[in-house]
């Protein structure tokens, strides 16, 4: 069975890593296996499967890490060091890029930006939007896991995006604003395959994940209220590094309340895999771009989430930094 997405307003299929193998664990391993399974989606083995899949060297041949980064789709045009730097699966993953010139940001005060380079759709959280889904990927309460989060959250809007293996696995801040909290939530490691999602009741709510939330009421901010943006690890990623920086990516420094963030700049980098961010607005802050929701609704795209939910909910193509909603209402400070 195919996924599909929209890139650029075409249909295209991906390529699901493994996904024979995620297919297998998730249907009979977890049935037949449960001690099995829940060993394998550990953190420990999830630190030796990205060990084995990631650390291990290539080779004294170039050949081998061209092969791979052209499998991967990967433009090595677009980053920091040299072709040779990329001599292990981990160099590859863990890439630096000039994002300043190849990913080029909207510079207006009331664009929110991608966090990544992902797969993306939006929600809700308000019953009566389009938008509206309960409980599938997420359970918000314990998602959040803090009660003042999932008051102040309540009813508003979220955006999931989806890093597949060959994506750029730096995170970018998406609004401007100051850091309010930032707490740690442990957890288990599932796979972010389709496959693995719509067979895991709210599988986002079980992983490893990072929590910071930014006000962006404050001079120099976005000026769309609370924002809050969730890292969350999956099957081999054994790391979220919080690594903010400035200006490129050094120095960087970690998240803590007080902070002050700016829109575009690195914020956090996972150690390689797949694995997914997702944002949380407050009601009425901000509006999705149109042709990100008119593609969500696409009939003509084969995407496993449409099949599992019974109506179309299709992914769309982002670049990190790329354009993805806009600032509704303002309160920035002056």
């Amino acid at each position: 069975m195919t996924h599909q997405y929209v890139c650029d307003g075409r249909v295209r299929d991906e390529e699901l890593f493994c996904d024979r193998i995620v297919g297998y664990l998730y249907s009979r391993i977890r049935e037949q296996a449960p001690a099995v399974f829940k060993a394998v989606i550990s953190g420990r083995a999830s630190s030796l499967l990205g060990f084995l899949n990631y650390d291990l060297p290539l080779g004294a041949r170039l050949s081998g890490a061209q092969a791979l980064i052209r499998r991967l789709g990967i433009d090595l045009g677009e980053c920091v060091e040299e072709a040779a730097h990329y001599d292990t699966p981990r160099r590859i993953f863990e890439r630096r890029i000039r994002y300043a010139e190849v990913r080029p940001m909207d510079e207006s005060p009331e664009a929110v930006v991608s966090p990544a380079d992902s797969r993306m759709f939006a929600g809700s959280l308000s019953e009566g939007a389009v938008l509206f889904i309960k409980d599938k990927f997420f359970s918000f309460e314990e998602f959040l896991a803090r009660r003042q989060w999932v008051e102040a959250f309540a009813g508003g809007e979220f955006a999931v995006f989806r890093l597949t293996p060959d994506k750029y696995h730096y995170n970018h801040v998406p609004v401007s604003g100051v850091v309010r909290d930032f707490y740690e939530i442990e957890g288990a490691f599932h796979s972010c395959n389709p496959s693995a999602v719509i067979s895991e009741a709210t599988p986002f709510s079980r992983n490893r994940r990072a929590v910071t939330v930014i006000d962006t009421d404050v001079a120099g901010g976005s000026g769309c209220g609370l924002v809050t943006m969730v890292e969350v690890a999956a099957l081999m990623i054994g790391q979220i590094v919080q690594a903010y920086a400035e200006e490129g990516y050094e120095p960087a420094e970690p998240m803590h309340p007080g902070l002050f963030l700016c829109k575009g700049q690195p914020k956090s980098l996972y150690r390689p895999g797949s694995s997914l961010d997702v944002l949380f607005f407050q009601p009425g802050r901000v509006a999705f771009s149109a042709d990100l929701v008119a593609n969500q609704f696409r009939a003509d795209v084969g995407s496993r989430f449409s099949d599992w939910l019974g109506r179309p909910w299709v992914e769309t193509d982002v670049r990190v930094r790329q354009t993805i909603g806009r600032v509704v209402t303002s309160t920035i400070q002056d």
